[in-house]
């Protein structure tokens, strides 16, 4: 056998998991946000905007970890709790405008691409799946 070709056997494929419209868009979402939120906290570090007793290398830490946190999230949107952890993320982004106030307009975006991810892909998913039922008692 080559090495790129793949063996069948008896076995039949699998199929890919089906992914909601939410999970799909919502991944996407978040990984961008990701970049910026790194790059938030890099402007944090380098306009010293932490309170004086905190060193000013934590922002790059705090824009890292969030960062790293909401690409692990996008991943996790298969599970119902895992679009509760993308909100809270929404909320720590947000908070990071207490900084930075530029931040805001980095929160006003993205959550609203997270909003109408979330609940405008779900309110579409369900108009979808109303439609595919339809038509499949049509036909039976």
């Amino acid at each position: 056998m080559e090495a790129g070709e793949r063996s069948v056997t008896g076995a039949a494929r699998r199929a890919p998991r089906y992914r909601a419209l939410p999970e799909k868009i919502g991944s996407i979402v978040l990984v961008f946000e990701a970049v910026v939120v790194f790059l938030a906290g890099l402007s944090i570090y380098g306009l010293r905007a932490l309170p004086e007793p905190i060193a000013p290398w934590w922002g790059i830490v705090a824009g890292a970890v969030v960062a790293i946190l909401m690409v692990l999230t996008s991943g996790l949107l298969r599970h119902r709790w895992g679009f509760a952890v993308g909100w809270a993320l929404q909320v720590v982004t947000a908070l990071g405008a207490l900084f930075v106030p530029a931040i805001l307009l980095v929160t006003l975006v993205f959550g609203g691409m997270w909003a109408y991810a979330t609940i405008g892909g779900a309110r579409i998913e369900r108009r979808v799946s109303a439609q595919r039922a339809a038509a499949e008692s049509e036909t039976d």
